[in-house]
């Protein structure tokens, strides 16, 4: 099978503040607004490629709207709808514009939206944000800890392997690994990726009845100093950090989870290995050997297993009185549910 996707390019996602939404991405993330249309914010980071990588839509509460990936040719596109249609799932092509074009648009069978294109604008800097590296499309942001680009994005689905194999079989991802509980033989967590990264995608177990929630979605800084930085800049601005920084088993990458005023979680990342073994054969953790904090010498608070949009017959962590990154959070003794 020809090589289908090549990266993770842009995430929609909804707020029901979309003008705080922007300020909080501006002020404390590090992203920059590069254009406005049809009611929604077009972000980017100071590496993207392309003219953007977060694009912020209205909506009643916090969701992913559409995970978008471009395909490793023309050919893989055509490709890739016809796998997706043979697989039993009917989607349409679109032009997606604003900088896209034709695009094939479908929902998986976990409820998720993905786009898929080939063609797309290539970001150009305007003179006061040329860089003076040929290979940057900008120069880096003064922004304390701006991120370089978006990273991958978790998802949450009712079958972690059964997600995962179908995106293997039908569009391509290499599986890299699971977490699976200690004491009962029960898959909560998965990565796959579509390039060398450990993931571009990964998926979480969920007991909702709600298809299509996203756990979270990330951002890669260059360094561990940067990361550690970025907590000193949450703190400093009054953000509370949920989780971290420490360092994932799964991936082995460094990690620092916060929310944005809807209450949808980010996460800023950096470091982990590179796997370029075409038929490598997923790695099994399991919480007790450090898949989702490799010292093993904290506990996840129970906010991270929050999906969204909300579950409605689960009370949040706000309304439980649980404000991600106070005491009563950290010390939850809920660590069994490996994240990435």
């Amino acid at each position: 099978m020809i090589k289908l996707l090549s990266h993770l390019s842009y995430l929609e996602i909804a707020a029901p503040d979309v003008e705080a939404s922007v300020r909080f991405y501006e002020e404390q993330v590090g992203l920059r607004v590069q254009s406005r249309a049809n009611g929604k914010v077009y972000l980017r980071s100071w590496g993207d490629y392309y003219n953007y990588s977060l694009v912020i839509a209205q909506g009643p509460e916090p969701a992913l709207n559409v995970m978008a990936w471009r395909t490793s040719s023309p050919e893989a596109l055509d490709e890739a709808a016809k796998r997706v249609e043979d697989a039993g799932v009917t989607g349409e092509w679109i032009d997606a514009g604003h900088g896209h074009g034709r695009s094939y648009r479908f929902t998986g069978p976990w409820g998720h939206t993905m786009e898929l294109f080939w063609e797309v604008e290539k970001y150009v800097a305007p003179e006061e944000f040329k860089s003076v590296f040929p290979d940057r499309p900008e120069k880096r942001t003064q922004h304390a800890v701006g991120p370089r680009q978006l990273d991958h994005v978790t998802v949450a689905a009712s079958d972690v392997r059964a997600f995962t194999q179908w995106y293997r079989d039908v569009l391509g991802f290499r599986i890299m690994a699971y977490t699976t509980l200690d004491d009962y033989p029960v898959t909560v967590f998965g990565v796959i990726t579509t390039n060398e990264k450990s993931h571009d995608l990964g998926v979480v177990l969920d007991s909702s009845d709600r298809p299509g929630r996203v756990n979270h979605f990330a951002f890669w800084v260059d360094s561990r100093e940067e990361l550690l930085q970025a907590a000193d800049v949450l703190m400093e601005r009054g953000t509370h950090i949920e989780y971290g920084p420490s360092i994932h088993g799964v991936g082995e990458q460094s990690f620092l989870y916060f929310r944005d005023p809807s209450g949808m979680r980010i996460e800023w990342n950096t470091g982990g290995y590179r796997n370029y073994v075409p038929d490598w054969e997923p790695g099994e953790w399991k919480p007790s050997t450090g898949s989702n904090n490799l010292y093993r010498n904290g506990a996840m608070p129970m906010s991270m297993t929050e999906s969204f949009p909300p579950d409605p017959g689960k009370p949040t962590a706000t309304e439980e009185g649980i404000v991600p990154g106070t005491e009563e959070a950290i010390l939850n003794p809920y660590a069994v549910q490996g994240r990435g």
